[in-house]
């Protein structure tokens, strides 16, 4: 790959205008939306949805979401199942990503040749203005290097995508700070295949019915499994340190992190502790990363990412985190968190 000048700009009618350019002639847009930034590409082109995959280093066979600015967009791009214009009533835009049918249109590099495609709308105003701007369904994973933790500022773009695209849009720090929900309503009952900020109860409340989550929302995807999300097949979100979730009752919990945490400190390794706040006084001597309140999951899910990729820039090498009850909200962290060990866990 050819090193680009990668401009860092903010939010314009001149930034807009340039990034539309840059869409239509095939190239690479790092964009905020309300959940992580974003690296996109026009969807209706397979060559420019190709290099979002050699920018990243990511996976062929891992899909793609494609975002729009109105739902006028989706009737050339896929046909709608049941139940899917009462939760885009409800909740676009906005964290949501729903398994729709895809149409020829749609590129099978975009769906990993998959006959589905994920779609959604998203809220931030800068992603809804670059869309309206461009007129394109944009194709868009994370915008950071595959494997590492999804970037929730610029910097964090810059970091993984610096000469590799020519422009990052800047648009503060991300709002949920976790990917959207992805919804597959394809396959008979609804089922969450990614949880995030739209959790599987409130789409129940749309739907009048119970809504299952995928069983490798909490565990490694199985090899007979097929990936029909993102985020469900491949290690993800993970810093270069080895991350050990520490689970069981609070009384036991932060002992045992004091334990392991003076282990490996007294063999050289360097490390820390992922802890809610109100643990922060009781693991003072084990480098604490404050993840937020026990009681605030959404709290939680908008520090995480930048926590992790903060665990790199201190080139910390073992991590032992609490967890929290996945529920709700909840049940995102637990995801990402699980993700980002291997789901390696140890019993408190």
């Amino acid at each position: 790959m050819i090193d680009l000048k990668t401009d860092l700009l903010l939010p314009s009618p001149e930034t807009y205008a340039l990034a539309s350019e840059i869409l239509e002639k095939g190239g690479l847009v790092a964009f905020p939306t309300e959940t992580v930034y974003g690296l996109g590409a026009n969807a209706l082109d397979s060559e420019a949805v190709l290099s979002v995959f050699a920018a990243k280093g990511r996976p062929a066979d891992n899909p793609l979401i494609v975002h729009i600015h109105d739902q006028s967009q989706l009737e050339p791009l896929c046909d709608l199942p049941d139940g899917a214009q009462a939760l885009m009533d409800k909740f676009w835009p906005g964290p949501l990503t729903i398994l729709c049918p895809k149409k020829p249109a749609i590129p099978d590099t975009v769906t990993a040749g998959l006959p589905t495609v994920a779609v959604r709308m998203p809220s931030h105003p800068v992603a809804r203005a670059l869309l309206q701007a461009c007129s394109l369904p944009i194709a868009a994973p994370s915008a950071n290097s595959s494997g590492r933790p999804s970037p929730t500022t610029a910097a964090h773009v810059m970091e993984d995508m610096n000469t590799k695209i020519p422009l990052i849009i800047d648009g503060g720090m991300c709002d949920v700070g976790v990917e959207s929900t992805v919804l597959d309503l394809c396959h008979g009952a609804p089922v969450v295949l990614r949880p995030g900020g739209i959790t599987p109860g409130m789409i129940s409340s749309v739907l009048g019915c119970e809504v299952q989550v995928a069983g490798s929302v909490l565990r490694p995807l199985r090899e007979n499994e097929t990936a029909l999300s993102p985020g469900m097949r491949y290690k993800h979100y993970a810093p270069h340190a080895v991350v050990t979730l520490v689970e069981g009752p609070e009384e036991r919990v932060v002992p045992l992190l004091r334990m392991l945490y003076a282990q490996q400190e007294a063999e050289g390794v360097k490390s820390c502790v992922l802890c809610f706040s109100e643990h922060v006084k009781e693991l003072a001597d084990c480098h604490p990363h404050d993840i937020g309140s026990s009681s605030d999951p959404s709290e939680i899910a908008h520090r995480l990412f930048d926590i992790l990729r903060r665990l790199d820039e201190e080139n910390m090498e073992a991590v032992f985190s609490e967890v929290i009850p996945p529920e709700g909200v909840g049940l995102a962290v637990m995801n990402r968190l699980g993700r980002a060990a291997a789901f390696r866990t140890i019993q408190a």
